[in-house]
Order: C-alpha cells, then structure tokens, then sequence
C-alpha cells in the first residue's frame, strides 16, 4: 500500500469515531492524555507491553522490565543508546556508538538475547519505527536508537520474550518499547557539561520542555521538546597502552606498526626496495630483488616517524594509532518533540507528534596505504623506472639503473575518514476512546529517514595507477602536491541513503463475560504497512581502494491481524492466548501464536510461562536488489603461514566476504519458551527468576566462509554456489598456494539456531526515619548456550567466545551481563551507585577459526572481564532548581586486552567503551521555569 492511500485510508477511518461520539459513554476524567483509554467496565487502563488488554496489575506471564525516567536521570546516561543498551539482556550484535568503521556506523542498536539487533523489535508508543537506512554488515535491518527523542522519554519498557503474537516479524528475542509522555504541564530546561580525566570527549548537553493545557478543563494539551548533545573525538594518543599503539611486542604479542616492509605497510614517510616487474608494464607485479631490503625513500624520518633497522631493511615506523585513529568520534545529535492533545468529548481523545531527530558522526582513520588487498591487490605495487611519456621517474631512486622501486607508503597528505548525517522525521496522528463496550484506538504513522554518507581520502585504483605511471603524485615532497592531484587520487563520494515505513494500526478491547477469576478480556487489531529502502552502492565499481560495499533496495506491503484474550480461568490463575496473521508482499503468509500462564500459588509467589511461535522477514539486504561485502581481519591457518616461511604475504590482512542477496530465502521462525516466578516475601522486595530457551529455524546467514575456506586449503571442492578468488602469487614463494583474497557466496537458510539461560531481576526498597530512602536493583543474565547448526551438520557454539566473528563488530558473546544500582535519598539528596559487569570470554570464533584460538599475534586465549562503577547524584536546592553532578567509571577501570575485537584498537568498544574512555566527569543544572 503506498503512502498516499495509507493516508486516505486512515482519513475516512478517523472520521467515522469523531462522527460516532454522541453515542459513546462518558467515563474518562484523566487529567492528561493516556496511552490507553479507561474501559467501560472492570479493566483498568494499564496496558503492559507484551498485551493489547488493559489489566490491574503489571506482572503478566512474559517478563517485563520497566525503566522509568528518573532511572534514567539516576543511571547517568545522556542518550537512549546508552541506557538501552546497558540492559542486561543486550549481548552479541548489539551495536555501539563507537563502531564507526562498520557498514552502519552513526548508528546504536540493541540485541537482546545475543540475536543481533534484527530479532529485536523496537517501538515507539508500541507503534513501529522506520529503520535505518544502511543494514548491519549490509545484511541486518534495525531501528537506530539515536533517532528517539531522550526529553519526551516517559520510561522504556523492556518485553524479554517472544511477542510476534501481538507485533509481527522481528520481535523473536524480544521488544524495546519507547513511551514517550502522554502531557505535560510547565517549562523546565537542563544544562550539562562533562569531560573526561584523560583528555578529550568534553560534552555538552541541553534539554528544552514546555507544555500546557489540562484536558479536562481546557480540552488540550500541547507540550514540546527539543534537546541537543555534543560530545567531542577522543584521540587514541590520549589514551596509553595498549589502547594507543598496535606494538604489543612488550608483552610478547606482535609489532603491526605501520612502516614496517615485511607486512606490507608503509608510513607516510615511505621506503623502497629495488626490484623488478614480473609483467612488464603492470606496476602491481613487483618483484624485489633477490636478497634485496628496503631503504628510506627520502633523507630521513619526520617527526612521526622512528627510524628502524631490522632484516628486512631500513624504514620509518609509524604509531599511526596514536596520531589518527580515535577512541570515540565527533558527535552531535539533537532534536525536537511536540504533541497535541485534545479532548473531542468525555470518552474520546485525539493527538498529533511530530519528531525531527538528527544525528551527525564525524570519523577520522588512518591514512590511506599505496599497498592493499581489496578490492584490487596492491601489495606489489611499484614505482616503474620510466613513466608513461618515456622520461625516468624521478620518484624512483633506482631508475637511472632501470630497476623498479617496490614501494610502501601511507598517503599523509591526505586526510581519511567520513560523515555520517543521520535525519529521522516522525509523524503520528492517533484518535483513542470508547463506543459501547469497546475500547479503540486508530493511529496513523509516517516515518522517513535518510542518511547522507561522505567518505573523504579513499583512494580510487585508476587514480593510484596513473599517478603511479605518470608520476603526477610527489612520494618525495608529498607537501608540494597540489589539491588537483590529491583530489585525483581521492576524489570523495557522497550518497544519500534512505528508509521509510507508513502504517495504520487499528486496534480495539473489551470485556466479554465473567470466568470464575474475573472478566474475560479481548483485543483485536488490523495493521496495514508499507516498508521501503534504498541505500545506493557504497563502492561503485569497486572503485576505492580498501572499502567495502554494500546495495540495498526493496519495498514490501504487508497487512496484518491479531486477536488476544486474556482469560483469568480462577482467582490465582490467568491465561493469556494471542495470535497473528501477517501477509508480505514477497515472502507470502505467516501465523504466530502464543500462550501465556500465570499461576498466583500463594500471595508472595506466582509462577509464569510462556509459549510462542515467532517469525523474522528477510531484510531487502538478504532477498532484495543487494549484495554486500565487508571485510574481516585474518590470519591463515599455520600449516599455510608455514609453507609461505611466515612472511609479511601470510601476516594479517583484510579478508573480503561478498553475498548476494537470495530472492528465494525463507524468513526466519522461531519457537519460544519461558518459565519463571515472582517472590515478594516482604513488602520491601520484589524478585523474578525467568528461564528463556529460543530455537530459531531456517536461520539466515551467509554460506559460512570457514567451511569455504577449509575446502580451499585442502584442494577439495567448494560448497555448492560459492567461489574463492586467490590472491596474487607470494612473490618470494611463487609455486605455494596463492592466499584467498575473497569469499563468495550468497544468504541461505541454515538448520537452526538455538539459545537458552536465565533472567534475574531483584528489587529491594527501604523507608527509614528522618526522609532517609533506600532502593536497590539488581538485574543479571546467564546465557547458557548459544549454539549455530549449519547446513552439513557441524555445531557452532558460541557462549562465552568471541564468535561469531563475522557479525558487526566480532565483539563475542560474554556468558554473563549484570548490573547493580544503590540509590539512597535523603530529603533534598539522592546518590546513585551503579555497578555494570560483563564476563570474559575465550578468545576463540568457531565461525572463522573452528576450536583455535584466534591467532591475533598475542599469547593469550582469553579475554578478560570488565567491572564499571557509575555514581550519580542529585541535589534539590530550591522547589524550581536542582543541581546534577556523576562521576561515570569512577574507579578508572580500563578495558581488557582484545586483539582480535575489529571495532577498537586492542579493546571491545561493545561492551567496555567507557574503559577505553576511562574516568568521566558530568556536572548539570535543572531549572523549572
């Protein structure tokens, strides 16, 4: 359904309640605008995310954790990402801030359950959000958590089960749900600086709100909102060791500074060895001399540079990680909320929102290297001793002897890096009340967004040839190119990538008849939506030198019906039965259906479970008009390395993986279950225990690359449809198997995947004498297995490793997350203690490296723990101003030690980015107005 019926469509549906109040009955006297209109009978207007029937209390069968806003103000997070996806339940392929060199950088999602963030459905006031406009890995679609408006958060309610019952596709691990505030009355604005002990990353935070109207006297309200945050890039030469550097020789792992000749890097100095042109005319063919070792290219090295002697000759070495790289980037996000209610009669109201959220990540890298693997080898690249109008190259220092100069080099001159501009609108006319018996609610959603991508400082392969054989490029005074030249060699490119999502939901609820344990509830509800992406190629032609690529473009219409009844079958016992029908444009019909029991055994004690039936469409990236391909960082098997002597050809280096999209593939399905209890032995604790066990089938994933792989190695055949593209010969071991330079294959539907562990959630509440409050949480999740079956039957398990590691970042799957908060509040005073915790994990992949440890060139097959302290506090010094003050990783810790983790720079930004960040500093400022 496209856009302008969907909007004709609600039109005549809208008008038709509005037509009809003169018989609605009159029982609403709120004196702000709900979510949930009051029923007519015994159902209260409590609404929990998981169910669509108002009930009396908050504890259903599913379990749900509510994090209200003032957790929020106590957690001392400034942004949803952060307090998202802090929850305990986020685990393999959540999506940091930080992962600015992945296909969806500017971007944070949450993954609940370790599922990535495409199995987590995320909703704005329970209604579905557009995604964002670049895939995950170029395969994985997810709602981007920065483009949700942190001023008009009301609380996050956080559904840890199945709901494709009540939701539809994507909802297999669970739901985030964003409720925004219903009203608001009054002004009030916030004002926040913070920085960090270690230098850089100083932030600056605004927040605006301003509302009035009381519905039931004046008819309306009207509240705003607008907010604005900035935090600056922190360099990794701010940080020490092992964050600054990629030498790790002083703790026995290996030395990958830039400059080095033996693994094919070189610094912005460069040097050169004499050789030859296996393929005359062909400047990537170089062949040294033999015995031959590398000189300096010029006189000497720079003050970046460290003259270095070993045996493979004489160069600069560089730390470009402390000069370039960056522990956390430039960002800047902000925006604005409104909302306006008015009440059309006693019994039916109605809004219009509108949200412009906008998210700009600025990133800066190393620079450029004149050798690479993807998507064009230049490893041999040299500087041939005539250019191509006859003359001797002056750039190379051999040419009068008609030698060729085999070069390394780093394009300093020329600065790398992105932008990434993120623009999210959001509009939702919604018309709730009630006609009869029945409760309903009509809402109509338009959300667009677009993302606008500039890449500066990649180098394009015909740009590098050519200065190469015309010598237009200077390798000896790189500071007297001009712009013109620079410019050719690094043009930039720009796109504009885009998602939209438009939907009409229609849902209903009432009382049928009276069971032993109370009224009978139902709900039924009809949503018609019309998705669409497009995100143009990232690398056109494969055009630029070390970046990989990505398409996607589809549309789908689908149309989809609920139905729920909650039925309390005795005074101690509910059951809650849903079901859905979903029809997809391109994937056909499919149906999810779930129960839910609640048993109330004794007062204090309640026993709940749950089963369902969930299903996630394919993304446009897996059955759409795509393809991508990333790369990975990979060391060869041992055996390999050995026959090539270990030299630079077998070291380290960018694997690229290529897929295609398969119109054919299956969506994903999953069966669910969850068993749990609810204590409250006193009145000061509270205390849920729930086990989870998901199996999803038909798992969508790329064909595997380590079983590809294997066959390569072993001479055997390749896996059906796919294709391994070797690398150029090593030089130095011509007649040895040539390295493989890119696995090719497409999305299938492998056997099943399967998880299980258990949620812990406590809650204890103390009132004291004298003012003195005292609260404390806990939340913990165990994951107890994590286990992939592929196609062949070989089981992949994944807990506590940090596998898989061809998935966003390859930031593992820790067993353990918990948290620990401790807030104490004396009259006007409230402090926040908040431990966070992750486990280590054994430094091992089974997707890439089967059993092996990752050779990542460190000693080490573990990946240790990381522990944070937050503290937070808040003073109230007048009824209209308050004073805000945290201290954030307050014991300083840093991140464990992860060579393999792709994200950071001997860390895991995933899970331990403030220990990268280390000691920061907020102080803010609260004013009513």
């Amino acid at each position: 359904m496209k856009r302008n019926k969907l909007a004709c469509a609600l039109a005549a549906f809208l008008l038709t309640p509005v037509a009809s109040t003169a018989w609605a009955q009159s029982t609403s006297n709120d004196a702000a605008p709900q979510e949930t209109p009051a029923a007519p009978s015994t159902l209260q207007t409590i609404t929990v995310t998981g169910s669509a029937i108002p009930r009396i209390d908050t504890e259903t069968a599913s379990p749900v954790t509510t994090i209200s806003a003032k957790d929020i103000a106590r957690s001392g997070y400034t942004t949803i990402s952060d307090v998202v996806r802090s929850i305990s339940a986020d685990n393999s392929g959540s999506i940091p801030n930080s992962f600015t060199n992945g296909f969806a950088a500017g971007s944070s999602g949450v993954a609940l359950r370790g599922l990535t963030v495409n199995s987590t459905l995320v909703l704005i006031d329970g209604h579905r959000a557009a995604n964002y406009a670049v895939a995950d890995d170029g395969q994985r679609s997810f709602v981007d958590l920065n483009t949700i408006p942190l001023a008009a958060v009301d609380r996050i309610e956080v559904l840890k089960d199945g709901a494709s019952s009540l939701y539809g596709a994507d909802a297999i691990a669970g739901v985030v749900n964003v409720i925004l505030k219903p009203g608001y009355q009054g002004m009030e604005a916030t004002a926040d600086v913070g920085n960090s002990a270690h230098g850089g990353g100083f932030t600056r935070k605004a927040t605006f709100l301003a509302g009035g109207g009381d519905l039931n006297k004046d008819g309306y309200n009207a509240y705003f909102s607008a907010q604005y945050q900035e935090d600056n890039a922190i360099s990794a030469g701010d940080r020490g060791f092992p964050y600054n550097t990629a030498d790790l020789s002083g703790i026995g792992g290996a030395n990958l500074q830039t400059g080095q000749p033996a693994n094919g890097s070189g610094s912005i100095y460069g040097s050169v060895t004499p050789g030859t042109l296996g393929t005359p005319g062909d400047v990537t063919t170089g062949v040294p001399n033999t015995g031959a070792t590398a000189s300096l290219l010029t006189g000497g090295c720079g003050p970046k540079g460290k003259l270095t002697n070993d045996s493979s000759g004489t160069y600069c070495q560089q730390n470009t990680v402390a000069q370039y790289d960056q522990i956390q980037a430039k960002m800047k996000e902000g925006g604005v909320y409104g909302r306006f209610t008015v009440k059309i009669n006693d019994t039916t109201k109605a809004y219009v929102s509108l949200s412009y959220m906008e998210t700009k990540t600025d990133t800066v890298t190393t620079p450029a290297q004149i050798q690479g693997s993807t998507p064009n080898n230049t490893n041999n690249i040299a500087l041939p001793a005539y250019l191509s109008n006859g003359s001797l190259n002056p750039n190379n220092p051999y040419a009068a002897s008609g030698q060729a100069a085999l070069i390394n080099y780093a394009f300093g001159d020329i600065p790398r890096g992105g932008t990434y501009d993120n623009h999210n609108l959001r509009i939702v006319g919604d018309v709730a009340g009630t006609w009869g018996e029945w409760n309903y609610d009509a809402a109509l959603v338009l959300n667009h967004t677009s993302l606008d991508t500039q890449l500066y400082g990649y180098l394009t392969y015909a740009g590098l040839i050519n200065a190469v054989n015309t010598g237009s490029y200077n390798f000896l005074n790189p500071s007297s190119n001009s712009a013109a030249v620079r410019n050719a060699l690094a043009p930039g490119y720009n796109k504009t990538s885009t998602s939209d999502l438009d939907a009409i939901d229609l849902a209903a609820n009432r009382t049928l008849f009276d069971l032993p344990g109370g009224a009978l509830g139902m709900a039924a509800g009809i949503q018609l939506r019309h998705e669409a992406q497009n995100d143009p190629t990232l690398n056109p032609d494969n055009e630029f030198q070390g970046l990989g690529n990505a398409q996607t473009k589809g549309s789908r219409d689908v149309e989809g019906a609920y139905l729920e009844f909650d039925a309390p079958l005795l005074d101690s016992l509910e059951a809650d039965l849903s079901g859905r029908v979903d029809h997809y444009s391109d994937i056909g019909t499919e149906f999810a259906p779930k129960l839910g029991l609640k048993w109330k055994a004794f007062d204090w004690l309640a026993v709940r479970g749950t089963f369902s039936k969930g299903v996630r469409a394919p993304s446009f990236s897996e059955n759409g008009s795509s393809s991508n391909e990333g790369f990975v960082t990979y060391n060869p098997p041992a055996s390999f390395a050995a026959e090539h002597g270990n030299n630079g050809y077998v070291q380290a280096y960018q694997l690229a993986q290529f897929t295609d999209a398969n119109k054919n593939i299956k969506p994903e399905r999953a069966k669910s279950y969850t068993l749990g209890i609810v204590l409250q032995p006193t009145t000061w604790l509270n205390a849920s225990f729930d086990y989870y066990h998901i199996k999803k089938t038909d798992v969508i994933t790329s064909t595997d690359a380590g079983s590809i792989l294997d066959a390569y190695y072993a001479g055997q055949p390749l896996p059906a449809g796919t294709q391994v593209i070797a690398d150029k010969p090593d030089p130095l071991n011509p007649t040895a198997l040539a390295r493989p330079i890119e696995v090719i294959g497409s999305y299938i539907n492998a056997n099943s995947l399967k998880t299980n562990g258990l949620d812990v959630d406590l809650q204890a509440h103390f009132t004291f004498d004298n003012g003195i409050q005292y609260i404390s949480d806990f939340s913990g999740t165990d994951i107890f297995t994590w286990k992939l079956t592929l196609p062949d039957g070989t089981v992949e398990s994944f807990a506590g490793t940090h596998g898989p590691y061809n998935l966003s970042s390859g930031a593992g799957t820790p067993r353990y997350r918990e948290s620990w908060s401790n807030t104490m509040i004396w009259n006007n005073l409230t402090v926040t203690g908040t431990f966070y915790h992750t486990s280590g994990m054994t430094n091992t992949a089974p997707d890439v490296y089967g059993s092996d440890c990752i050779p990542d060139g460190y000693s080490s097959c573990r990946v240790g723990s990381f522990t944070e302290f937050n503290l937070t506090s808040s003073f109230q010094f007048t009824p209209k101003i308050a004073v805000t003050a945290s201290i954030m990783n307050a014991f300083d810790r840093k991140a464990p030690l992860d060579v393999a983790n792709y994200a950071g720079n001997n860390y895991n930004p995933t899970y331990a980015q403030d220990g990268a960040i280390g000691r920061f500093f907020n102080l803010g400022v609260k004013v009513k107005l």
